[in-house]
C-alpha cells in the first residue's frame, strides 16, 4: 500500500471485534487515512509508543487490557488524540475515559460520518495546535504570545507547561488548550457550547457533559479546595471562567 504524501494521517484502530475493524479500515482508507489495527489492549499501548499514531480509535472492552487502562498509560508519554469508542448504555465508561485523558468518545453503533467528523476535527485541532507552538518557537522577542499569567496561574505556550504559585502542574494537551482559551478571556464567563466549539473544534454541539469532565479533572489538578475553586470558576447555567480580583465574587 502506497503511504503517498507526508500529509497522510496514520490512524490506529483498537478493537476486538473484527467486523468493527473492516468497517473502520475500509472507511478510513476511502478519506485517505493510513491504518493500524490492534486487537487487544496490550497490543495497542506497545504500537502507540512505538509508531506514534496520529490519532487512536479505543474501545474500552478489550482483551489483556481494557481501554481505560490503555488510555491511562498512551497518556503518561504522548498527547495522540484518542477517541473511545463505547457501547450505548457505558454511561460511566464514557466519564472515566474523559476523566483518564481521552479527547472524545463516540457510542456504539456509531454514524460513519459522524465518527469521521470527529475525527478530522481532532486532528485539526491538534495540527493546528502544532503550528501555532511551532511558530511561537520562531518568534524569540514576542514575550506577550508566550507567556499568560492570572493570579496564581501562569501558562507558558512555548513549553506547553502550566504553573500554580510556581509549581508545575501536569496537564494534557486539551486540559492545557482549555485552560489557555479561559485564560486568554480571564474574567470573561466562556459558555460549554463555546469551549466545546472552539477547543474541541466541532462545528455542532457534541455531548457538553465532555467540557464538564474535563474542567472538573483540571480543577482536581489546579485547585486546593475543588468545592471552592479559587482559579477556574463556574457562573452556574452559562459555563466557566478564570478568576481575577475583579471577577471575584
Amino acid at each position: 500500500m502506497d503511504n503517498e504524501g507526508n500529509n497522510q494521517k496514520t490512524i490506529l484502530i483498537v478493537d476486538d471485534e473484527q467486523p468493527i475493524v473492516d468497517i473502520l479500515v475500509y472507511n478510513l482508507k476511502k478519506e485517505g487515512y493510513n491504518t493500524i489495527e490492534a486487537n487487544d489492549g496490550v497490543t495497542a499501548v506497545d504500537i502507540a509508543l512505538n509508531k506514534k499514531p496520529d490519532l487512536i480509535l479505543l474501545d474500552i472492552m478489550l482483551p489483556k487490557m481494557d481501554g481505560l487502562t490503555v488510555c491511562k498509560k498512551i497518556r503518561t508519554k504522548y498527547n495522540i488524540p484518542i477517541l473511545m469508542l463505547t457501547a450505548k448504555d457505558e454511561e460511566i465508561d464514557k466519564i472515566l475515559g474523559l476523566e483518564l485523558g481521552a479527547d472524545d468518545y463516540i457510542t456504539k453503533p456509531f454514524s460513519v460520518r459522524e465518527l469521521m467528523a470527529r475525527i478530522k476535527a481532532n486532528l485539526r485541532k491538534s495540527e493546528i495546535k502544532s503550528e501555532q507552538y511551532n511558530s511561537q518557537d520562531n518568534k524569540s522577542d514576542d514575550s506577550n504570545s508566550k507567556i499568560i499569567a492570572v493570579g496564581d496561574l501562569v501558562l507558558d505556550l512555548e513549553k506547553i507547561e502550566a504553573k500554580v504559585e510556581g509549581k508545575p502542574i501536569d496537564l494534557t494537551l486539551r486540559e492545557f488548550e482549555v485552560l489557555k482559551y479561559l485564560a486568554l478571556q480571564k474574567g470573561q464567563v466562556v459558555t460549554r457550547e463555546k469551549l466545546l466549539e472552539t477547543v474541541w473544534g466541532y462545528e455542532y454541539y457534541g455531548d457538553i457533559r465532555t467540557v464538564d469532565v474535563t474542567v472538573r479533572r483540571i480543577r482536581g489538578k489546579i485547585e486546593k479546595d475543588t468545592s471552592y475553586p479559587k482559579i477556574l470558576a463556574t457562573k452556574r447555567g452559562i459555563g466557566y471562567y478564570i478568576r481575577t480580583e475583579q471577577s471575584e465574587e
